[in-house]
């Protein structure tokens, strides 16, 4: 039998086993999974060793074991691990008691004017303290804005300028291009300097087009050796 869960205080953790973590009922358009699998497919392959995160998506966040999670398309928490038992009930969602912390940040993905963006999910986000709050639109359901951010500021959220989370080190930017065969603006988590996060795909094949790249310069330098008379194997 598994240990049982200890919040972050080291106590016992609250009973969890009458709450739903999962109900099979999310129902996403394509290019909802697409974007929330960017988001994190780039953070898998991109964040930097050694520094802990957790980064999930539709996964529930609970405040309480007495009320429903508040669930985003997709959250980010630095500086902590999932548990080593995580297909046990109670180490297998974001449960507050445990990581001792709401995520820095959450985001959602805008698919109709009912997901209760701006109003329901605006309130609960504030009352568990995640710092930034992302709103990303890409079909302006909402307002003509495809992209609003909001930082928690005392009580509430004010509307956030910059697109930049220095506790986190990270930012994010709308991306015109093609992920996983589809085209469309993708919301992108980016570096400083604007450039995107590299998914695995991305990153393989920029290393691929590094070694092509030195394999061409190696048989031009293998070509003006010989041009000279000189057999390149012979240095070797």
């Amino acid at each position: 039998m598994a240990d049982p869960a200890l919040t972050s205080q080291g106590i016992p953790a609250p009973d969890v086993s009458h709450l739903i973590t999962e109900d099979d009922t999310p129902l996403d358009n394509f290019f909802q999974d697409k974007q929330a699998t960017l988001l994190t497919d780039a953070l898998n392959a991109s964040w930097p060793e050694g520094r802990p995160f957790v980064s999930a998506a539709d996964v529930g966040i609970f405040a309480t074991n007495y009320e429903p999670p508040v669930v985003p398309d997709v959250l980010l928490s630095t500086g902590v691990s999932f548990a080593e038992e995580i297909h046990d009930k109670d180490k297998r969602s974001y449960y507050l008691w445990l990581f001792g912390k709401p995520p820095e940040i959450v985001i959602e993905v805008v698919s109709n004017k009912i997901g209760g963006e701006d109003e329901e999910k605006l309130a609960r986000y504030a009352r568990i303290k995640v710092p930034y709050y992302l709103v990303f639109d890409p079909y302006q359901h909402l307002t003509n804005r495809p992209l609003r951010i909001r930082q928690l500021s005392g009580a509430s959220y004010v509307d956030k300028i910059d697109h930049w989370f220095p506790e986190v080190g990270l930012g994010v930017c709308i991306w015109r291009g093609e992920y996983d065969g589809m085209q469309a603006n993708w919301l992108r988590w980016c570096d400083r300097s604007g450039s995107p996060l590299l998914t695995g795909v991305e990153r393989a094949r920029q290393a691929e087009q590094r070694a092509d790249t030195e394999s061409a310069r190696r048989r031009l330098l293998e070509e003006k050796l010989r041009e000279l008379g000189v057999d390149p194997d012979s240095l070797t």
